[in-house]
C-alpha cells in the first residue's frame, strides 16, 4: 500500500493550539503538508486570547521538519475567518485544506441556559465554520480542488443533556456540510463531517478523568486526514472515530406508509399505523432533498 502523502497540499486547521486541532496538524505537516495553524489562545468557554498555544505547535512541527505558520484570529467573525483563510494564501498561495476544529463549551441545563450561552457557542461552532469555509471557497472552487472537514458531535447527532447549544451548533454544521457537497461537486470539493469521541480540553468537563486518558485525540486524527487527502471520494459523509473505533453516522429514513390523499387521512389513520410509520426496517438514505421528495412524490398517482 502506497503511502499518503500531501507534499505541495496547504491546510489551515482551526482551533489547533491543542487537543484534536494539534493533532490533525501534526499529522498533516509529518505528511508533507504546509499548516496554518490558527487558534485564538482563549479558555474553553471563549473568553481570553493568546498566542502560546499556535506559535508551541508551529514550533513542534517545524522542528520535527515541516512548515507552518500560526494563525490568532476567531472563526467566531467574519473578518477573523477571511484573515485566517488569507494567512494561508498570503504565505502559501492557496488552501486545499480545511478543517473546521475551533469550539468552546458553556454547558448548562436548558432552563438555566442564558441567550449569551446560546449566541457564543453558536457563533464559534455553527457560525465560525461557515465563515471559514465560505472564505476559502473561492480558492477551492478556483483550483478545482478542495477537502472540508468540519466537527460535529454525538451531542447534536444523538442529543446530550445540558448541550442545547452546542447540540444545535453541531446538527447546523451537519446541514451545511450537505450543502456543501452538492455545491462542490463539480469543483472536485469535497465536504464531509468528523464526529470524534476524545478526551480533550473540553471533554474532560463532561467525562471522568480515566476515559480521558483511554480517548486520546491521536485516534481519530488518522480518520480526519484520510478525508483531507486525495483518496478520499465521499462527500456528505459524517464519520465517527476514537479509541480505535471507526465508523459512518447517517440519516436513515424508514419505507414509511403511504395513503391515498384523495380520500383524506384521518388521525385515526395515523394512530392505526403508527408502528409502521416509526419502523427503520429497510431505511434506506437520500443523495440530496431533492431525491427524498421525489422518492414520496414516486408513490403518488398524479394522473
Amino acid at each position: 500500500m502506497s503511502e499518503i502523502r500531501f507534499d505541495g497540499r496547504v491546510a489551515v486547521v482551526t482551533g489547533a493550539g491543542g487537543g484534536l486541532g494539534r493533532e490533525y496538524a501534526l499529522l498533516l505537516a509529518s505528511r508533507g503538508c504546509k499548516v496554518v495553524v490558527n487558534d485564538l489562545g482563549g479558555a474553553v468557554d471563549g473568553t481570553g486570547a493568546g498566542t502560546t498555544a499556535a506559535e508551541k505547535v508551529v514550533q513542534e512541527i517545524k522542528d520535527a521538519g515541516g512548515e507552518a505558520v500560526p494563525n490568532f484570529d476567531s472563526v467566531a467573525d467574519w473578518e477573523g475567518a477571511q484573515n485566517i483563510i488569507k494567512t494561508a494564501i498570503d504565505n502559501y498561495g492557496k488552501i486545499d485544506i480545511l478543517i473546521n476544529n475551533a469550539g468552546i463549551l458553556r454547558d448548562k441545563s436548558f432552563l438555566k441556559m442564558e441567550l449569551e450561552d446560546y449566541e457564543k457557542v453558536i457563533a464559534v461552532h455553527l457560525n465560525g465554520t461557515f465563515y471559514c469555509s465560505k472564505a476559502a471557497w473561492p480558492y477551492m472552487r478556483e483550483n478545482n480542488y478542495g477537502r472540508i472537514v468540519s466537527a460535529a458531535s454525538a451531542a447534536g447527532v444523538y442529543g446530550n443533556f445540558g448541550q442545547a447549544n452546542y447540540g444545535a451548533a453541531k446538527m447546523g454544521i451537519i446541514g451545511l456540510m450537505h450543502v456543501l457537497k452538492q455545491e462542490g461537486a463539480k469543483y472536485n470539493i469535497k465536504a464531509n463531517v468528523i464526529v470524534p469521541i476524545a478526551g480533550t480540553r473540553m471533554t474532560a468537563t463532561v467525562l471522568p478523568p480515566n476515559l480521558v486518558e483511554i480517548l486520546k485525540p491521536e485516534y481519530v486524527a488518522p480518520m480526519v486526514v484520510w478525508a483531507c487527502s486525495d483518496r478520499c471520494e465521499f462527500s456528505g459523509y459524517t464519520f465517527v472515530a476514537g479509541a480505535g473505533y471507526f465508523s459512518r453516522t447517517a440519516f436513515m429514513e424508514g419505507p414509511g406508509v403511504f395513503f391515498d390523499p384523495s380520500q383524506g387521512i384521518t388521525l385515526e389513520m395515523i394512530d392505526e399505523n403508527i408502528d409502521k410509520i416509526v419502523s427503520l426496517e429497510g431505511a434506506r438514505t437520500f443523495e440530496n432533498a431533492t431525491e427524498q421528495t421525489g422518492y414520496a412524490l414516486s408513490k403518488l398517482n398524479l394522473g
